[in-house]
């Protein structure tokens, strides 16, 4: 059970399971002074079956205690997660939430709900999580394995029990964005100068930002960035910022992820201190016919051997994350460019890919980015491996994600031998039955 545990700590945060009720709610578990809740457990239990790796509760009540514990100890040993790193995270999440349910809207209907209090109320929930995650690493970090290892990992396996490893695929794809109008971005460009007629006047540029700017990460803070290094921030932003004195405002500042006021609080050295207010265009509304056109074109000369589907990626591709891999798209979940073909992967990719064959394009469908931001892409189905008996010879690599895995769960299984007997750990009579972090 308690390998098990280690994995679900790894489960997406923000999920349906967090309508779970709390109408119920108390504590059941104190780790140190870290305490679990009825409905944590609860919403864990909702979020293995979405993720479809059931669980039950004294499963459930493991994996929270075995977090609790690492950042427990986290804290005792000085091993810190940056509140940027929450933020990036919860804005990451927040992303993943905009491409599931279509709108920013679509999800506080959902879930009757403000983005804000959603966000709010899995922020320590996130935080946790990373801090966890970064504790386990710490606890590993130096560990790896041989072929050799690998080769015995895999001998000791029974027979009878390799999995199966389902049908995959290695995909392409070449996106191009739909652009704003003039007057769209007049519309933007147009509301931030009023915001900055407030501020000028008088107005709080914090209070502005909590009430307009669409950064759901800064918004809460004013529009509080924090300290940032050069290069940290995207070129069109950091090169407007660095131009100010304390205090003073920039004119409106486009960059790729949208409309920017900024206010300059600090500077220092190399480093500089601002917040900033963001407007983003409504992506639904944007329209489609360029990006369509463009990409029949690049479609059309592809087919008649006049470009390949590489060098058109390379050359007019826009996004940033596969334009330089030759357009492939990696799994979110393993890192690997071999995606299985099932119902983890993406639905409007599988439905798109299921179909085709090998070394075919798709005609020009509809994108959306994690971030957001809408537009066409061309698939291009690269390769299709079969379904087959795990082995040596077509999935080493996988193999050895295994075998480290099980190293370091080793390993971390040592160390929490080691750190129970350090912290203090209650359990509510109620979950008694479960004997927790028994070997």
């Amino acid at each position: 059970m308690f390998k098990k545990a280690l994995l679900l700590l790894l489960l997406p945060v923000l999920s349906q399971a967090q309508m779970v009720g709390t109408n119920l709610d108390r504590i059941i578990a104190k780790v140190d002074n870290y305490y679990i809740l009825r409905s944590e457990v609860e919403t864990l239990l909702l979020r293995s079956k979405e993720q479809q790796q059931p669980i039950n509760k004294c499963q459930a009540l493991e994996s929270l205690a075995v977090q609790k514990l690492l950042v427990a100890k986290a804290e005792i040993d000085s091993v810190v997660v940056e509140p940027d790193m929450v933020e990036n995270q919860l804005d990451a999440r927040m992303g993943e939430m905009v491409r599931i349910y279509g709108s920013e809207k679509n999800i506080v209907e959902q879930f009757n709900k403000s983005l804000e209090t959603l966000k709010s109320e899995v922020r320590q929930q996130v935080s946790e999580q990373l801090t966890a995650q970064q504790m386990q690493q710490t606890i590993t970090e130096n560990i790896s394995v041989t072929p050799q290892e690998v080769k015995k990992f895999f001998s000791a396996i029974p027979k009878d029990s390799l999995p199966d490893i389902p049908s995959e695929v290695v995909v392409g794809q070449l996106v191009r964005l739909a652009k704003l109008t003039r007057s769209q971005k007049d519309d933007l460009v147009n509301r931030l100068n009023e915001l900055r007629l407030k501020v000028e006047t008088g107005e709080s540029f914090e209070t502005l930002a909590k009430e307009y700017s669409e950064d759901q990460g800064s918004r809460t803070y004013g529009g509080d960035l924090g300290w940032a290094k050069r290069g940290q921030m995207v070129p069109e932003f950091e090169a407007a910022a660095m131009k100010l004195k304390p205090n003073e405002m920039s004119e409106v500042v486009e960059s790729s992820f949208g409309f920017h006021l900024i206010q300059l609080l600090e500077i220092r050295g190399q480093e500089y201190h601002a917040r900033h207010i963001l407007l983003r265009p409504e992506y639904n509304r944007l329209d489609m016919t360029v990006p369509t056109k463009d990409l029949d074109s690049l479609r059309n000369l592809i087919l008649i051997d006049t470009l390949t589907f590489e060098k058109a990626v390379r050359l007019h591709s826009e996004d940033e994350n596969t334009k330089y891999t030759g357009g492939i798209i990696t799994d979110p979940n393993t890192g690997s460019n071999k995606m299985a073909l099932d119902q983890t992967m993406e639905p409007n990719l599988y439905f798109a890919v299921d179909t085709m064959k090998v070394g075919s394009i798709t005609r020009p469908i509809p994108y959306r980015s994690p971030d957001g931001k809408t537009g066409m892409r061309l698939l291009y189905l690269k390769n299709k491996y079969s379904p087959h008996v795990i082995n040596m010879k077509d999935d080493y690599e996988k193999i050895k994600e295994f075998a480290l895995m099980n190293k370091k769960n080793e390993e971390i299984d040592k160390w929490f031998k080691e750190a129970i007997a350090e912290v203090y750990i209650k359990i509510d009579p109620e979950y008694q039955v479960c004997r927790l972090f028994e070997y």
